[in-house]
């Protein structure tokens, strides 16, 4: 089995090596704390960690931040902006916002896994201003409209 592949080119400013795929299938590569000392997390607080990673990514290409869903089922960690991203034309360190959503203090350390990237294809699109949508069977039925 293939995978697309491209070739992206990274700085890796931290103490440690430089993001890798855990299995064949997965999606995204975990971002690692990159931290001089303990940050503790309170209750509804949000910080940024930052990884001491900087990537350039080609044109048509996006960096998605998302949440690492063990942090978030045991923990109520997550990623406030998710999924966070991370344009084609950014060059500077890459943070990741995190908040506490649990009622207890959370402390990220060092090395810590905080959050997956994916990166993803995406188009620009060109908007052709019209007055009038096309019709289909949904119409403006939204939020729960087909069902639970």
């Amino acid at each position: 089995m293939s995978f697309n592949k491209i070739t992206i080119e990274i700085v890796n400013n931290s103490k440690h090596q430089i993001p890798e795929y855990k299995t064949l299938f997965s999606a995204g590569v975990d971002l690692q704390a990159n931290i001089n000392q303990p940050i503790t997390i309170s209750p509804l607080e949000r910080v940024i960690i930052k990884t001491g990673l900087l990537i350039a990514l080609p044109p048509g290409f996006e960096a998605q931040i998302r949440p690492r869903s063990g942090l978030a089922a045991k923990k109520g960690i997550t990623v406030l902006n998710s999924p966070g991203t991370i344009d084609a034309d950014y060059r500077g360190e890459i943070g990741v916002i995190l908040i506490n959503l649990s009622n207890e203090d959370f402390e990220i350390n060092d090395g810590d896994r905080i959050a997956q990237m994916v990166v993803s294809q995406h188009s620009h699109v060109l908007f052709e201003e019209v007055r009038v949508l096309s019709k289909t069977k949904r119409g403006t039925g939204g939020f729960g409209s087909t069902g639970i």
